[in-house]
């Protein structure tokens, strides 16, 4: 990184320019200046660090104003790049983007969270060694790698702080252990986070909202993004809308909760409810004892897409108790839109859009001041994994490194944080 008077004396100078090229998809010096308030000369001094480091490039001129036409500047997508692992319960999917958030490469697999994390991480590293082998990406332009799992978790020592899937993945060091396997800085991050603020950076909501995030894979999550940033809390495991209680008297759930939203709405609630329905399970060949709830989901999905009644009445049901959720996360948050994202919405999505939309405009408190949109994630099933991609980009290049307030740095390839 370039170590000019300006970077070194104001580290969000350069994020706040850079964050308004890539937000703009190209922009003139003289509305970099007008945008940020800096002068000519700071704005000047910047674009010329960020053009030397490869960063940005010039893009010809732009229309004419009545005088001579300015020269607009954009984002060099191939300047740097960086990886996102979802990190789910029976699937992996890992991306390659460039700077532009723009997936370039993707693969998935099944598998490794079943495995001890002795034995999953290693061959975690090989899938991403051999993608970005595939997709002829030169590692010193990868700024790192965004590993996004389910909480809770501590990401400063990248650490999850739960036994799930196995007992032995409990305060693992799984961000340390992968960046020694990779030799790349890890940052460990919350999936549901992650899928927030992937829409930011591809420009599918306005940078100035209050957005939210339903996120719901095998479990069901959620997270706000505030002007271009993640909504953190005290430890980063905020907006856990998946654990909220909508059922005082109901059972308790493994997080130590009572009534669980996810234990009513979650895809594995329902897989085990369609297995009980006379009938249902023999219609679409599910699997009792299948460990893939998303599997099996898929199959309740489609056959709810496709018009049969009982699917669709647990799905409908499913997304009645989400639009419960939805207006929970619009009256603490007064977001302005909420955002649908990952796999199990990839396959339902049109359902479940279509209830929680009629059920955050009948109540939410401040209907009447503005209205929320449900809309459906710009990055679809693997909103997750690009989101992760998309935080370390947001990290290293437009927060100036993350403050110690807002959260972890990607660990250091050569650091460990427990034995």
């Amino acid at each position: 990184m370039a170590t000019s008077p300006i970077w070194a004396s104001r580290p969000k100078t350069r994020g706040l320019v850079l964050d308004l090229i890539r937000a703009a998809r190209a922009i003139s010096r003289v509305e970099l200046a007008t945008a940020t308030g800096l002068t000519g000369a700071t704005i000047s001094e910047v674009v010329r660090e960020l053009m030397g480091d490869g960063l940005v490039v010039e893009a010809g001129r732009g229309a004419p104003t009545g005088g001579k036409p300015r020269t607009l500047v954009q984002l060099n997508p191939s300047a740097r790049y960086s990886v996102g692992v979802q990190l789910e319960r029976n699937t992996c999917v890992i991306v390659v983007v460039d700077l532009a958030g723009r997936q370039v490469a993707r693969t998935s697999f099944q598998g490794v969270a079943s495995l001890p994390p002795q034995q999953a991480l290693p061959l975690l590293a090989a899938q991403v060694d051999a993608l970005l082998t595939t997709a002829a990406v030169d590692r010193g332009k990868v700024l790192g790698v965004g590993l996004v799992s389910y909480g809770p978790q501590d990401r400063r020592a990248g650490v999850l702080l739960t036994p799930q899937p196995t007992d032995q993945w409990l305060d693992y060091p799984v961000a340390g252990r992968l960046a020694e396997g990779l030799g790349l800085p890890v940052l460990l991050d919350n999936d549901a986070a992650a899928a927030a603020i992937g829409e930011y950076w591809m420009g599918a909501v306005d940078p100035r909202s209050t957005y939210g995030c339903i996120y719901m894979a095998t479990g069901i999550g959620g997270g706000v993004v505030v002007a271009g940033e993640v909504y953190r809390g005290s430890s980063s495991n905020s907006v856990e809308i998946g654990h909220i209680s909508i059922d005082v008297n109901g059972a308790e759930c493994p997080c130590g909760n009572v009534g669980c939203l996810e234990n009513y709405a979650g895809p594995s609630a329902l897989v085990r409810e369609a297995v009980a329905t006379p009938g249902l399970a023999q219609r679409l060949a599910l699997d009792p004892s299948a460990a893939d709830f998303l599997t099996e989901f898929a199959r309740l999905a489609a056959a709810a897409n496709a018009g049969d009644r009982d699917a669709r009445d647990l799905i409908e049901r499913s997304a009645r108790y989400l639009g419960s959720a939805a207006v929970t996360m619009a009256s603490l948050f007064d977001v302005d839109v909420i955002v649908l994202a990952g796999p199990s919405f990839a396959v339902a999505g049109s359902i479940y859009q279509a209830v929680i939309q009629q059920e955050v405009d009948r109540r939410m408190f401040a209907r009447r001041a503005h209205p929320v949109r449900v809309v459906p994630s710009v990055n679809g099933s693997d909103a997750a994994a690009i989101g992760g991609a998309v935080l370390v980009l947001q990290s290293e290049l437009t927060l100036g490194h993350a403050r110690p307030e807002d959260g972890a740095r990607p660990v250091p390839a050569s650091t460990s944080t427990a034995p």
